[in-house]
């Protein structure tokens, strides 16, 4: 697997796989060949059917520059990957220099006839029994693990973490409205505001953690900087890290051990079944993203390792079959939302993990589970992972039906 830094990235929303992947690829180009008087990007696929409203053709002229960056939507697919993106240098008049880049999921790429462009062998175990058995040998816990092969990545996770905050304090301070023809209203701020006047203790948690996934999800959608966990269409449900800073006085070192360990699950998932939309539909990056959650509040909670990987399951379990669908192809609708209830979803999970794991043993592992969202991924109809052909995607903008009285 690879090293949680190809995991947890920094950079502008809303979409990993549109903007960060786009971003990232184009300069990897640009690095290849400087020199070229303009540069064609075409952009295939789910990268077509759903980049303008991702802001895909914004972080191409960012990066390239608007005067030598021409750019074309190509709404059919190009090979095996849904996000493809075909790039050509102008020099003496003529097009050269091809070069394919696929969009892998989580602001990855991949370059087609190049050796992968990371070292995937940061850690040798290939699943999470392995993982498990390596850690009862070495009497090692989960967050013990990440550092054994990753001794130096406390640096990454802090600067993650930084970032998780900074993203939230500015996303609760925000009003106005989201970019787009939606125009749908901000509305962390009023939610923080909400849980703070509330005298049910438990009201309040859960509406404090809304309020911080909601922060994360607007400032995404406007094209901020955001973290992918493990996406950035999913930044809101890692997020709720921040309750335990802010509310509980937790340090930022047990902080930074529950991002690993929730990074295992993330990488797990990553590296056996895959945290593309486009790929995999939402239970990719939603799913993935609350079994991330909910192994991390399991961590913070002081739940052991069998008990962490339990929560992680049913997290993932219950988000089966999730279709990636956002309405006119802009992640607002019902992505914010949908941030915000697999965050307390991933609280319920640690409580099943807790309580109901005392009482029967769980019968599904998380590797059988991360093999079943890979076999419903591909079983989705297309229309229903990122292409705004189906589903929510096709409602009118800003209209809703009329409901009888």
């Amino acid at each position: 697997m690879e090293s949680l830094r190809e995991l947890y990235r920094i950079g502008p929303g809303p979409s990993s796989s549109h903007t960060l992947a786009v971003r990232n690829a184009c300069l990897y180009y640009l690095n290849k060949y400087p020199d070229a008087e303009k540069y064609l990007v075409e952009l295939y696929g789910s990268l077509a059917l759903t980049g303008r409203g991702h802001m895909s053709d914004r972080v191409v002229e960012k990066t390239i520059g608007a005067e030598r960056a021409e750019i074309r939507f190509i709404e059919k697919m190009y090979g095996p990957q849904p996000n493809t993106m075909v790039f050509h240098g102008l020099k003496d008049g003529q097009w050269e220099n091809e070069m394919i880049i696929y969009s892998t999921g989580g602001g990855a790429i991949a370059v087609e006839g190049e050796n992968n462009i990371v070292d995937d062998n940061v850690y040798p175990q290939k699943n999470l029994r392995e993982i498990m058995e390596y850690c009862r040998e070495n009497d090692l816990d989960l967050a013990q693990y990440v550092h054994h092969y990753e001794p130096d990545i406390d640096a990454h996770l802090d600067e993650v973490l930084t970032q998780m905050l900074k993203t939230i304090d500015s996303g609760l301070g925000r009003q106005g409205v989201l970019p787009g023809p939606l125009k749908l209203e901000k509305v962390a701020e009023k939610i923080h505001q909400k849980a703070l006047e509330c005298e049910d203790e438990k009201t309040r948690k859960d509406l404090l953690i809304t309020s911080y996934a909601y922060a994360a999800m607007e400032e995404n959608a406007c094209g901020e900087t955001v973290v992918t966990a493990p996406t950035l269409g999913s930044c809101g449900v890692v997020s709720c890290l921040v309750y335990w800073y802010h509310q509980q006085g937790v340090e930022r070192k047990k902080l930074r051990d529950a991002l690993a360990v929730a990074g295992i699950f993330g990488n797990l998932v990553k590296t056996n079944g895959t945290i593309s939309g486009a790929v995999g539909g939402c239970q990719a990056e939603i799913g993935t993203a609350c079994c991330m959650a909910a192994a991390m509040c399991s961590y913070l909670e002081g739940l052991n390792s069998r008990q962490i990987e339990y929560a992680a399951e049913v997290a993932m379990e219950h988000n089966l079959g999730l279709t990636c669908d956002p309405v006119g192809g802009y992640v607002q609708v019902p992505c914010i939302e949908r941030n915000g209830v697999a965050a307390l979803r991933a609280l319920d999970c640690m409580l099943y993990a807790r309580y109901i794991g005392e009482i029967r043993e769980n019968r599904v592992s998380f590797d059988m589970i991360i093999e079943t969202m890979s076999y419903t991924g591909h079983k989705l109809a297309m229309e229903l992972r990122e292409t705004s052909l189906g589903g929510l995607a096709v409602l009118p903008l800003g209209v809703s039906e009329e409901k009888d009285v």
